[in-house]
C-alpha cells in the first residue's frame, strides 16, 4: 500500500476482487476507476469516457472557469 489511502480490497499488493491480479489503482474492475483522476494519464481513460457519455447526454456539469 503506498500513500495515505488503503483499498479494502489490497492484501500484499494483491487485488482479492479482481482475481488476485497485482493491485493496480484504476485497472478496469477497480473500485478506483472512474472515480479518480490519477497521475498516470493512461489511468484515467474510464473517467474521460464516462465523462464524455455524461456531456453527449447534456448531463454534464457546466465548465468553470473564465469566458470572454
Amino acid at each position: 500500500m503506498a500513500g495515505s489511502w488503503g483499498c479494502p480490497h489490497e492484501l500484499n499488493d494483491i487485488c482479492t476482487k479482481i482475481d488476485n491480479l497485482p493491485c493496480n489503482p484504476g485497472m478496469k474492475g477497480c473500485v478506483l476507476a472512474g472515480r479518480y483522476v490519477f497521475a498516470s494519464e493512461d489511468k484515467n481513460k474510464r473517467l474521460r469516457e464516462k465523462q464524455a457519455r455524461k456531456a453527449a447526454d447534456g448531463n454534464a456539469p457546466p465548465e468553470t472557469g473564465s469566458q470572454r
